[in-house]
């Protein structure tokens, strides 16, 4: 075996791959990895978090909330947090700016929340996501009574929130976005009131799960969420992250894509508002199949075993998006072996993300010799593509566009290789990714 090659201008070279064989455990879930650390501050007692993902976006919300009063404690060798939750309303005003860095999901999270506290808050991030749109939880946050504003007319960070005083409301989602349904739910545990979402709430549902495990009057109706606010208390839970399926995602692609390839994935999280991926490569003639299936802190978790297979074009879009947004770079790449054209719609989301991902996937899949249609809400790849070339290509600074192109990699013909530009910041959500890869090729 051997592992990609960094080199001392951040680069990383890829190799094309003899066969791809062996274990391994993605790291655990950065949505669940969040929400464990931000909902368990406001919680009452102390929550022990297990398998938390070290990635920059959790690491982000670890300082956040300490900035806010939370005592946390981090051992980065077990990769486990201890949250010495604050109680409701325990958390106090920060000395200085938030700063979220990458992590869209911190800042919107932290928007929602501290719309309940009657102090002010300043949230920033890095260039990269204060383009990203913010009018989006601003608006309904002002609805409810919070005193927010932002950039460019409230659209962009930095933020400035002002909050306390909250009024429960009706809200349909616009859009099909766990973090702006998050958001909502975490301002409305202080509003007087009951608050109602309805509208597309089809999205990921780790929040709903964890604040009713946590005790918060939410229920769950045939039209929407209602939260019953404002909450009196949330009691710790302790936490057992299972794997990503995000960072699952490009193992299950790589193994369906190469001729010769058996993985196995352990104890990953499979709940079926995240399966998506799964689905898509399934429906597309993907082999993978579930074992010790079991019930990891209400999530369900199991092992998936995927191998060798002649892949079908897929046509994915509508009410399957939310489940596999964040997976549709490493779905472009089954894409490039799959026998006829491949479409992704009704994914406008994409283009707001990281980078604009549709662009990016287009640009950089161009320098492998990859022609990429791409429109306003998606892409489509012709395959099984014959031409792969090998070249210097870019990330973005996107983690899942800079781990994608990896798996591109690997079906090079032999004797080729790409350079990936920036390949750390795959640390984003996947400490460990290039050694992994590095354990699974054999040349």
């Amino acid at each position: 075996m051997s592992a990609p090659s960094a080199t001392n201008n951040a680069r990383i070279t890829i190799n094309s791959a003899r066969r791809l064989r062996g274990e391994i455990t993605v790291p655990g879930d950065k949505a669940l990895s969040h929400r464990a650390v931000i909902f368990n501050s406001i919680g009452e007692g102390t929550a022990r978090i297990t398998n938390f993902l070290p990635g920059e976006d959790c690491l982000s919300s670890i300082a956040c909330m300490r900035q806010l009063g939370v005592q946390i404690e981090f051992d980065e060798v077990t990769r486990t947090v201890v949250v010495h939750g604050k109680g409701l309303r325990g958390l106090e005003e920060a000395g200085d700016t938030l700063n979220a860095g990458n992590s869209g999901t911190t800042m919107r999270f932290l928007a929602g929340l501290l719309s309940g506290f009657p102090f002010q808050s300043v949230i920033t991030g890095d260039g990269s996501l204060r383009s990203r749109p913010m009018k989006r939880v601003l608006e309904p946050l002002a609805l409810m009574g919070a005193n927010l504003s932002g950039r460019k007319n409230n659209t962009l960070a930095p933020l400035v929130i002002r909050g306390g005083n909250l009024k429960g409301f009706n809200y349909a989602l616009p859009v099909a976005s766990a973090q702006l349904k998050t958001c909502l739910l975490l301002a409305a545990l202080y509003a007087e009131g009951d608050t109602t979402l309805s509208g597309l709430i089809e999205s990921r549902d780790h929040t709903e799960r964890f604040l009713t495990a946590m005790g918060a009057p939410l229920e769950k109706t045939a039209d929407g969420l209602v939260m019953h606010g404002p909450a009196t208390s949330l009691k710790a839970l302790d936490v057992e992250v299972p794997g990503d399926i995000s960072s699952a995602a490009f193992w299950l692609v790589a193994a369906s894509v190469h001729p010769d390839a058996d993985l196995t994935l352990r104890k990953v999280g499979v709940n079926e508002t995240r399966t998506g991926i799964i689905d898509a490569l399934l429906e597309m003639g993907a082999d993978i199949t579930y074992s010790n299936e079991t019930m990891v802190g209400g999530e369900p978790v199991a092992d998936l075993r995927v191998k060798s297979a002649r892949l079908r074009a897929g046509q994915i879009g509508g009410s399957i998006i939310p489940r596999l947004v964040d997976e549709i770079p490493a779905l472009a790449v089954a894409a490039l072996m799959a026998h006829g054209t491949s479409e992704v719609r009704d994914a406008s989301e994409l283009r707001v993300k990281e980078t604009d991902r549709i662009a990016a996937i287009a640009s950089e899949f161009g320098r492998l010799g990859i022609s990429v249609a791409t429109r306003p809400d998606g892409l489509a790849i012709t395959g099984p593509v014959a031409n792969l070339k090998g070249n210097l290509v870019k990330s973005y600074g996107d983690h899942r566009l800079a781990m994608a192109l990896a798996v591109a990699g690997l079906l090079l013909p032999a004797g080729q290789s790409l350079e990936i530009e920036d390949y750390h910041c795959a640390d984003v959500s996947y400490p460990g990714f290039w050694d992994d890869l590095g354990r699974i090729v054999e040349r």
